[in-house]
């Protein structure tokens, strides 16, 4: 995909990610905002996306992002990044289908080929701002982009040590951190830091997990019940699988929790387990070891699901 050949003479560019947009979604999206108004100051660009709370303030330009979508708006072209089909865009989906020309940018292997006019979807990649810092002029990019992409590669390599993490990620990160922004902050205020009602979830949600299939699998749930007594929200929650997953002895993490009317199943695995087949069966999807979909069944029914796919795949 050529990036300077689709901007070639548009006038109006649209940006939208998935919903409850995480680092990766929010770091590529803005990075992509910043590229444009940077590079390109005749096109009008607009960025859409889900609030999704502080945790990013230190990024700039958070506050251009619209949190609604306005029908009422025409775009030559745009553009949906870190996200495989339409309903991961559903808010602004009819804005998104107006545009002359539909681009998607993503390193999701369960990316639908018939999501967009241009796909450009890097399966390889540890994060959609891997992907699409590929696709910059390395000469055009500058500390508030790089921060973005900085963002990005962080939350979606986990700090670096998920598999997906390569020796061109490394490189790409050594790059951005010779722009001088604070990159100890980034890894520490927006990956780590909790709020103290998400650390009270996590507690409740370690303290409930349940060991299956001989330990080959740890799996928790937090009820809509109990999310209401903490006070804690859907966006406060995030990383709580990856706690379970570092259970020693355990190949595979499942963490169910409430969503808009369904259940949310976040799945993790460590070395042999392909997660994203499983959450591609069941309308979800993500990547090998890390993949998640939702359901309105039982939490029982969910986990039988799980089981038998842990066994019928499992190794030895």
């Amino acid at each position: 995909m050529n990036l300077e050949q689709i901007l070639s003479g548009k006038k109006t560019v649209g940006i939208t990610g998935h919903v409850r947009p995480d680092g990766d979604c929010i770091g590529s999206s803005l990075a992509l905002y910043h590229y444009i108004r940077k590079n390109y100051p005749d096109i009008e660009a607009d960025l859409y996306l889900e609030d999704n709370g502080r945790a990013f303030d230190y990024l700039k330009g958070l506050d251009v992002i619209k949190h609604e979508p306005d029908n009422s708006r025409h775009y030559d072209v745009f553009f949906a990044l870190d996200c495989g089909n339409a309903d991961r865009i559903k808010p602004f989906i009819s804005m998104y289908d107006d545009a002359d020309e539909r681009v998607c940018i993503d390193h999701h292997m369960s990316t639908g080929n018939d999501f967009a006019t241009h796909t450009h979807v890097l399966p390889a990649s540890s994060s959609t701002c891997e992907v699409l810092y590929g696709l910059f002029d390395k000469d055009k990019i500058d500390k508030d982009i790089a921060e973005c992409l900085y963002t990005g590669l962080i939350h979606d390599t986990g700090v670096f040590k998920y598999q997906a993490t390569s020796p061109e990620t490394m490189r790409m990160a050594a790059h951005l951190m010779e722009f001088g922004f604070d990159f100890t902050s980034i890894i520490d205020d927006s990956f780590y830091a909790r709020t103290y009602r998400a650390a009270k979830a996590l507690g409740l949600v370690l303290s409930k997990s349940e060991l299956f299939l001989d330990g080959y699998g740890i799996y928790s749930v937090l009820t809509p019940e109990e999310m209401k007594e903490i006070g804690v929200t859907g966006a406060e929650i995030g990383g709580v699988v990856e706690q379970l997953r570092l259970t020693d002895g355990v190949e595979l993490a499942v963490f169910i929790y409430p969503g808009e009317g369904e259940k949310k199943i976040s799945l993790r695995s460590k070395k042999e387990l392909d997660v994203c087949a499983l959450a591609t069966s069941m309308g979800g999807g993500g990547h090998e070891r890390a993949a998640g979909f939702s359901s309105y069944k039982g939490y029982n029914e969910i986990m039988d699901v799980i089981e038998k796919y842990a066994k019928e795949h499992r190794k030895g």
